[in-house]
């Protein structure tokens, strides 16, 4: 019956993955709470603190005065611009600062520091977005996909001498290595350099952004107080693409490594993979496809 599978299907798969997910959902507020809400009040309390100091050393100024003054600063900040410095701060809106932001758009990442304030804008952000989010996931597929392809060309794997496949192992490891070096360790660094951030705040903005989150409490090159490179934006927004590109291979590949080391270990422990074989029956290793 159908309604019985459809039923059965439900009771079995879908509804423990419903708890499971809720529980997680409930597990993150928790422990987002207990971290941070205690952390809100004290800075809350700061900024009123700070607010009443400002009126005591300008008593030209009353509370609605400076709440207006407040309002305004929220404004432009949600329009993009930076309360801090002057109007020769540079524009958020060059090339650079463009090409960035319609990098942003296309893998949705989003930080929210940053959107178009006129009409047009907002009409054309649609309608961008919505040929280039499909646009950006055919090109992080296929390009992982030939990357993968390109590393896991050996047809015949397991027919290779063991020496020859503890190589291959190594290699594809150290190629998984120096990626994560050239993509989540180096750039870290630098924009930790540039920015003035810690290595910490470095890893976690790179975090924050390859995975697509993009809260904006940290984003590169709105510093108004740095002098930028004109293709520093653009230069991370290259990175993203290439970041989103590799955490796809290696979403791939980290599989297939671990399936490889498995089965080098029992080939080097003169194990065979058939059941009920004889391991001096056959001296070569049985053969098993690589996409398994």
């Amino acid at each position: 019956m159908p309604r019985a599978g459809l039923c059965s299907c439900w009771g079995g798969q879908v509804l423990p993955l419903l708890l499971a997910y809720i529980c997680y959902l409930l597990l993150g507020a928790t422990i987002f709470q207990l971290l941070e809400k205690q952390a809100e009040a004290q800075s809350r309390d700061q900024f009123q603190l700070e607010k009443l100091r400002f009126l005591e050393n300008y008593t030209c100024l009353d509370q609605q005065a400076l709440e207006q003054f407040v309002q305004v600063i929220l404004e432009a900040r949600v329009k993009g611009v930076n309360p801090k410095g002057n109007s020769t701060n540079p524009s958020n809106w060059d090339f650079g600062s463009s090409f960035f932001f319609a990098g942003t758009v296309v893998t949705t990442i989003g930080y929210g520091n940053l959107a178009p304030s006129t009409e047009a804008g907002q009409v054309f952000c649609v309608f961008y977005a919505l040929m280039g989010i499909p646009l950006n996931v055919v090109f992080l597929n296929h390009l992982g996909t030939g990357l993968r392809a390109h590393l896991t060309t050996l047809d015949r794997w397991e027919d290779h001498p063991r020496h020859s496949q503890l190589l291959q192992v190594l290699g594809l490891a150290l190629f998984l290595t120096l990626g994560t070096l050239v993509i989540l360790i180096f750039p870290p660094m630098f924009f930790s350099h540039v920015e003035g951030w810690s290595f910490r705040e470095g890893f976690y903005f790179a975090f924050i952004t390859l995975s697509t989150i993009g809260f904006g409490d940290y984003v590169v090159g709105t510093d108004p107080s740095k002098h930028y490179i004109a293709v520093y934006r653009s230069l991370a927004a290259i990175w993203i693409l290439l970041g989103l590109a590799w955490l796809a291979v290696v979403l791939s590949l980290g599989s297939l490594l671990l399936h490889r080391c498995s089965r080098l270990w029992l080939l080097i422990r003169g194990l065979d993979l058939k059941d009920g074989a004889d391991p001096d029956s056959d001296p070569r290793p049985q053969k098993i496809p690589i996409s398994a």
